[in-house]
C-alpha cells in the first residue's frame, strides 16, 4: 500500500521551503523504495527552489542520498531489501549508443521512476534530479540505487551521490589528471574540493586553488592544495602562470559556472593542456572567446557531466577509499541538520559559511 512521510518541498519560485506529508507509491516494474538515511544539502537544491533549473514545480528536493532499500518492484534483481545504497541520477539504460559503444557514463538515456510521489491531494512532485530525497523515504529506479559497504557512514557516503563524485570525477575522470601533473581549480565551494581531493588521489605535483573567498581558501588547502590564489585581489590567471614556470597548469577545473570564470580556466591553461567545466551554468549566460585563441592554444576543452562517473564502478571504489584513509569524506561534512533546518541551511551555503549540511534521519 502506498505510504505517507515526511519531505520538504519548494513550493514555488524562491518561496521558503516546507515539509509536507509525500505519498509514496509501491514500487513498480524496475523501481525501489528507498529508506533515507542521510542527504546532503547541495547547491543544486538551491537552484531548483530559485528556478533555475525548471518550473516544474513543486519539487522535492534532496538528492545527495544514502539509504536502505525498503521494498523492490517486478523485475529487479541489482538491488534487494536490506541493501545499503548511494543514490545517483543517473541511472545508466545499458542500451542507448553510448552504452552499446563501452562508454556508459555517457548513457544518453538516463532514466528515472515513472511513476510520481503526490502530496496528499494528489498534486505531483518533481523530485531533484530524479530522486528527491529530503524524506524519510523515496521511490527511485533501481538503476539509481548502487550498493556499497554497509560500514561506511550514511552522512559521508551520500555525497557521493552528486558534489564529491562531480569534483573528484572532473579530475580524474574527465581531466584525466596524472601524477607530476599541475591543477588549477577555480572555485573552491564543495565541487571544487572534491575536485582538489582527486587531484591528489591521482598524485598531482601541483594543485592551486582559486577562490575570492580566504577562509574557502583555508579548507582548499586542508583538502589538498599546495598553493591558493584569492582573484578578489590577484589576477588568477597570472597567479596560475607564475607559479607554474611561466606555462599555465596541465589542467584547469571551472567549479564555479560562469563566462568570467571559464575565460580565467581557458587562458591559465598550459598549450595543449586542458580545461574541465564542471560549476553549472545558467541558461542565459553566453560565452565569447576569439576563435584563433581555440585553436592556437590546442589541447581539449570538456564539459564534465556528474564527474563523468559510473556509479557501480566508482562509488564502491571511493567508499574504500575512504575506508582506508586515502580520501577523506567526512572533511566536506560541516554539520548535521533535520529535515525542517533546510532553509536556513541554503542561507549558510548561500553566504559561504558550510561546505556540506547533511539532513540526518
Amino acid at each position: 500500500m502506498p505510504q505517507q512521510v515526511q519531505g520538504v518541498i519548494a513550493p514555488g519560485k524562491n518561496e521558503p521551503v516546507r515539509v509536507e506529508t509525500i505519498v509514496i507509491p509501491d514500487p513498480g516494474p524496475g523501481e525501489a523504495v528507498v529508506k533515507i538515511q542521510a542527504c546532503g544539502v547541495c547547491h543544486t537544491d538551491l537552484h531548483y527552489k530559485q528556478g533555475g533549473i525548471n518550473d516544474e514545480f513543486p519539487f522535492l528536493l534532496g538528492h545527495e542520498a544514502a539509504g536502505v532499500v525498503e521494498s523492490v518492484g517486478e523485475g529487479v534483481t541489482d538491488v534487494a531489501p536490506g541493501d545499503f545504497v548511494i543514490l545517483n541520477w543517473r541511472a545508466v539504460c545499458g542500451q542507448c549508443r553510448a552504452c552499446l559503444r563501452g562508454r556508459p557514463w555517457y548513457c544518453f538515456d538516463t532514466h528515472n521512476a515513472e511513476q510520481k510521489m503526490t502530496l496528499l491531494d494528489g498534486t505531483e512532485l518533481s523530485p531533484a534530479l530524479g530522486i528527491g530525497a529530503f524524506a524519510e523515504k523515496t521511490l527511485v529506479a533501481s538503476g539509481q540505487c548502487t550498493k556499497v559497504d554497509p560500514e561506511v557512514s550514511p552522512a559521508v557516503a551520500g555525497l557521493l551521490g552528486c558534489g564529491v563524485m562531480a569534483g573528484i570525477g572532473a579530475a580524474i575522470n574527465t581531466g584525466q589528471v596524472g601524477r607530476g601533473d599541475s591543477v588549477a581549480v577555480i572555485g573552491c565551494g564543495g565541487v571544487g574540493d572534491a575536485a582538489i581531493a582527486g587531484a591528489r588521489l591521482a598524485g598531482a605535483a601541483k594543485i592551486i586553488a582559486v577562490d575570492i573567498d580566504d577562509r574557502k581558501l583555508e579548507t582548499a588547502k586542508k583538502m589538498g592544495a599546495t598553493h591558493t590564489v584569492n582573484s578578489r585581489s590577484d589576477d588568477p590567471v597570472e597567479a596560475i602562470r607564475a607559479l607554474t614556470d611561466g606555462n599555465g597548469a596541465d589542467v584547469v577545473i571551472e567549479a564555479v559556472g560562469r563566462p568570467e570564470t571559464y575565460q580565467q580556466a581557458f587562458y591559465a591553461r598550459d598549450l595543449a593542456g586542458t580545461v574541465v567545466l564542471v560549476g553549472v551554468p545558467t541558461p542565459d549566460m553566453k560565452l565569447e572567446l576569439p576563435l584563433l585563441d581555440v585553436f592556437g592554444r590546442g589541447g581539449s576543452l570538456k564539459s564534465s557531466w556528474y564527474g563523468d562517473c559510473l556509479p557501480s564502478r566508482d562509488f564502491p571504489m571511493l567508499v574504500d577509499l575512504h575506508q582506508q584513509g586515502r580520501l577523506d569524506l567526512a572533511a566536506f561534512v560541516t554539520e548535521t541538520i533535520g529535515l525542517g533546518d533546510i532553509e536556513q541551511a541554503f542561507a549558510r551555503m548561500h553566504d559561504g559559511d558550510v561546505l556540506r549540511s547533511v539532513v540526518v534521519f
